[in-house]
């Protein structure tokens, strides 16, 4: 029982606490103070789509995010450095080379043209030799200006962003104090001229035969039939939002609710014949506003680049350019580029990734960020051009080709890259050295201390009315000219007082030097750095592949050098080095059953920026399957055979990992077993056991062990067991002897039992009948307090436990295998997901239109079909979990916009007339938007 006596002093003090404490909180005084120095602001966040799910790593660029209300804390992007250089003059702006002007030459076309590209004598006579297949020769892989009369200004910090409500007022965008103007001499111009003679990319198609014509109209129907369910369901559930969720049929706007879905869908709905949904869709865009967003705080500029602006530009092109009836298309593109171009308002023109557009965030001067990634920054170049040909304004082209000029100047650098040709896939585009201006600093200072230290020492009084600094005492000592890192772990430890007590005066004094007002021009103090143009932002590995993050940055350099009608010529030597880097380091033949003929694209990764010792992940990732395509696109225009065959050696691996698997389709991230040379490369089952059980010596061992515990356990066991024999003759012959009156027993006294109990069958009746009264040996009966004992009866031989047979190793990797869903030639899945991406099908379709090949098709059709199998649902199309499920996998009710954008588009182009956006007409960027290619008849409609 309670003693409340006992308790009264401590219930008398809590009750005193809690009430100081509710007082206390009650004073104004400690609220949240808004800090007067800006550094870093907080503000909502949205993951990327490509990093959704880091086992994917993974860095996946289509996926979406899944929150419609603004995210603050799923993604955290790297804050934008906002700060400058001194003076506009100062501004060194390089200038991208271009072909001469040519005079009534192309330029900047008013008109669409459908004239094909002239081809060259050389491109007929490749044509002519196609038939013979060339040999693919790979390495061998091993498994391992500012105005100076401003009046001066005080740095205005950002203010603190709260929760976006979209019942509150709108925040809009406001065109910005442009900090870092391109003098108009130096803006880059496009190239101009008559578009150079190409060879034709598609094949030349025979008529079709009637069944033929029949069996292609039927599966097109089908493919219109599943994109016009997609198109409903998103009408109906999520109008003007960014994506649909089929299963719940609901909305949600990753992409700062300006409807994503359909924006990305215009041409697709064109070309598909459906112009009433067109026309819809025509009334809704008419009504999107880009000045504002209650869903995101910052706009991810790659994504909205791809989709939006490539989505505007490819239906306005689809529908007939200047000539067509839907000028509303460009005004949108163009009102779009208008708030995209202030991010490429930095010191070194790289731009923003992810652009706080709110007023507050945007009137301050920026910097690119010290992490971006490949594919986000080299993957805006085909919009801004084709943008920069339809409006006539070089802006739009030079934004662009300053990134082109930088990758362009780190591809030629030496040892810029660990593996030349390819890019680490993270890059500081700061354009600054922050190493050498912290070195420089710490020279300069120390340089000054010295002085000080020696002109102090020179005067033997100290100045009238000097007052000593607490952080004077660090100065005493003579300065060394070398440290090692002992001893100056020994310093610090003497003098870690002295230093604690400096530094907080130091704080001190930099604070109120931030608080200072700034340079006439408005830039903060401190601004000015070491230039530098692009390098790794990696952290101590950098990785190089043609997957997630890095992919499309290199798929533009043969499509900008077409939609360039080959005017630039650097875009040529840039794919030209990537694809010979690619098949130097990369490209390897996975072990597989039935020994397929199949190429994939593996990631290297490099620690100390040298090829001399890379590590190698084997993988198989969907994303990466755009690359058939790229080597099949690039060796039409450029005449090269060899890259061609390896373009269908791709597409075919991606087409035989959508095979093998139980739903037939392509998880979206695993990893294969490489041959050690391709040409020479079959199944080996032991291998690939071995493979995916990389302790199978151990294994072994237990198993020896195993055997040797057996063999003791069993002799142990026939020992007890013949003690226990000779046990039982000792207690049969004792029976046998008992005395005739041993039925009396009961009757004798205490003095007689005492005797009587020397015999043994005396002393074992009593023992049973101790046994009988106590139960012991019952169900129900006494049991120990450890649950795992087992009363044994008395006289029982325990006898030991027998040791536990460890797995095989044949038992270890069928257990694996089962498990995990493995089919011969994986040898992991890391990511069983298919989100409906579209790259497998992309390079089938380009093969079929480069080929003419109608197994392309076949292939097509087994992919759609199992598609849509495991994806249809009554709205739509749904993601699925696992690909390697194969009854009904579950869904996880997500259709991103690009489903119908790519996809759909692919498949349906897959079983069109070729003549439908030919690849000798068109060129598509990254999201599967057509932009007219440029011909002769362009410079003649000028």
């Amino acid at each position: 029982m309670l003693r409340l006596r006992r308790y009264r002093v401590f219930v008398i003090c809590a009750f005193v606490v809690l009430f100081l404490l509710y007082h206390v909180s009650r004073n104004s005084k400690w609220d949240g103070v808004q800090p007067t120095v800006y550094d870093k602001v907080d503000r909502p966040h949205f993951k990327p789509k490509y990093a959704q799910d880091k086992n994917a790593d993974t860095n996946d660029i289509h996926a979406g995010g899944e929150s419609q209300r603004p995210p603050s804390s799923e993604h955290q992007h790297e804050p934008v450095e906002q700060a400058p250089p001194k003076n506009e003059q100062e501004i060194k702006i390089p200038q991208l080379k271009s072909v001469s002007e040519v005079k009534g030459g192309y330029g900047l076309p008013k008109g669409v043209a459908t004239a094909a590209p002239t081809t060259s004598k050389a491109a007929t006579k490749a044509q002519a030799t196609a038939d013979s297949i060339p040999a693919i020769q790979l390495p061998d892989r091993v498994d391992e200006s500012k105005d100076q009369d401003a009046p001066i200004r005080v740095w205005k910090p950002p203010k603190k962003v709260e929760n976006l409500n979209t019942a509150a007022a709108a925040i809009h965008w406001k065109k910005p104090k442009e900090w870092f103007p391109v003098p108009k001499e130096s803006i880059i111009p496009l190239p101009t001229g008559s578009p150079k003679p190409m060879p034709a990319v598609q094949h030349k198609f025979k008529e079709e035969t009637q069944a033929q014509k029949e069996k292609r109209e039927a599966r097109l129907a089908k493919v219109r039939t599943e994109a016009v369910r997609a198109w409903s369901g998103y009408k109906q559930f999520a109008w003007t939002h960014d994506e649909l969720t089929p299963v719940t049929k609901h909305a949600k706007d990753p992409f700062c609710g300006w409807a994503a879905t359909l924006v990305d869908s215009l041409d697709t709905l064109w070309i598909m014949g459906l112009k009433d949904e067109f026309d819809d869709a025509i009334e809704a865009v008419k009504k999107i506003d880009f000045t504002t967003t209650p869903y995101r705080s910052d706009i991810p500029i790659f994504e909205t680049i791809i989709r939006y602006l490539g989505g505007f530009l490819g239906a306005y092109d689809v529908t007939g350019g200047h000539n067509g009836k839907y000028r509303v298309l460009l005004d949108k593109a163009l009102e779009l580029a208008d708030v995209l171009m202030s991010v490429f308002d930095t010191p070194n023109r790289m731009p923003i990734l992810y652009y706080n557009w709110q007023p507050e965030f945007n009137e301050n001067p920026k910097r690119a960020s010290t992490r971006v990634s490949v594919a986000e920054i080299g993957s805006m170049g085909m919009e801004f051009t084709r943008l920069a040909q339809l409006t006539g304004e070089n802006k739009y082209y030079d934004a662009i080709a300053r990134i082109t000029n930088a990758l362009e100047e780190l591809q030629n650098r030496k040892g810029g890259t660990a593996l030349p040709g390819i890019f680490p896939q993270d890059l500081d585009a700061s354009g600054c050295n922050t190493s050498a201006k912290a070195n420089a600093s710490l020279r300069e200072k120390s340089s000054a201390a010295q002085t000080q230290i020696k002109d102090v020492r020179d005067e033997s009084d100290e100045p009238e009315g000097y007052t000593a600094s607490r952080y004077d005492s660090l100065l005493d000592s003579e300065p060394s000219t070398s440290v090692s890192k002992r001893e100056l772990g020994s310093a610090v430890e003497e003098r870690s007082d002295d230093a604690t007590d400096a530094v907080s005066e130091l704080q001190e004094r930099n604070t109120l030097s931030e608080r200072a007002p700034v340079s006439a021009n408005g830039l903060p103090a401190g601004w000015d750095c070491v230039p530098q143009g692009l390098v790794s932002g990696g952290w101590g590995m950098d990785s190089y592949s043609m997957g997630g993050s890095q992919d499309s940055a290199y798929e533009y350099f043969p499509k900008l050098y077409a939609l360039l009608g080959g005017l630039e010529p650097k875009y040529r030597t840039m794919h030209e080095k990537t694809v010979a880097a690619v098949k130097k380091y990369l490209l390897f033949r996975p072990m597989a059953k039935g020994d397929p003929d199949i190429l994939f694209s593996a990631k290297a990764s490099s620690s100390d920026n040298t090829d001399t010792d890379l590590r190698y992940d084997w993988e198989i990732t969907h994303l990466t399957c755009f690359l058939g395509g790229m080597f099949g696109l690039g060796g039409k225009l450029f005449s090269s055979d060899e890259d061609i065959e390896i373009g269908k050696k791709l597409t075919d691996g991606c087409v035989w990992a959508y095979d093998v698997t139980p739903t037939g389709i392509m998880p979206e991230f695993a990893m294969a077993l490489p041959c050690k040379k391709a040409d020479d490369c079959t199944w080996n089952q032991t291998a690939w056991y071995a493979h995916l059980d990389p302790e199978m010596e151990w294994r072994k061992t237990q198993l020896e062990e195993y055997d040797a515990k057996k063999a003791k356990w069993q002799k142990e066991v026939e020992r007890l067991k013949a003690e226990e024999a000779r046990r039982q003759k000792v207690e049969n012959a004792a029976k046998s002897e008992k005395p005739a009156a041993q039925h009396d027993h009961d009757h004798h006294s205490k003095r007689g039992l005492a005797e009587e109990s020397d015999t043994d069958s005396s002393i074992e009746e009593k023992v049973a009948q101790l046994e009988s009264d106590l139960d012991l040996n019952s169900e129900g009966g006494h049991k120990s307090r450890n649950n795992d004992f087992t009363q044994k009866p008395v006289g029982e031989i325990i006898y030991p436990q027998e040791p536990l047979k460890p797995l095989t190793h044949e038992e270890f990797v069928q257990q694996r295998i089962k498990t995990e869903q493995l089919v011969p030639g994986f040898a992991s899945i890391n990511d069983r997901r298919y989100i409906l991406r579209p790259e497998a099908i992309e390079s089938v379709w380009y093969m079929y239109r480069i080929t003419g090949d109608p197994i392309w098709q076949e292939k097509g059709w087994r992919m759609f079909e199992a598609i849509i199998k495991a994806t249809q649902t009554e709205v739509g199309h749904s993601a699925i979990d696992s690909v390697t499920t194969e009854e009904n996998p579950l869904p996880t009710d997500s259709m991103e916009s690009f489903w119908l954008a790519e996809t759909l588009k692919y498949f349906y182009l897959l079983y069109t007339t070729p003549d439908v956006i030919s690849l000798d007409d068109w060129v598509f960027n990254t999201e599967a938007h057509p932009f007219r290619r440029p011909t002769a008849d362009d410079a003649t409609d000028r």
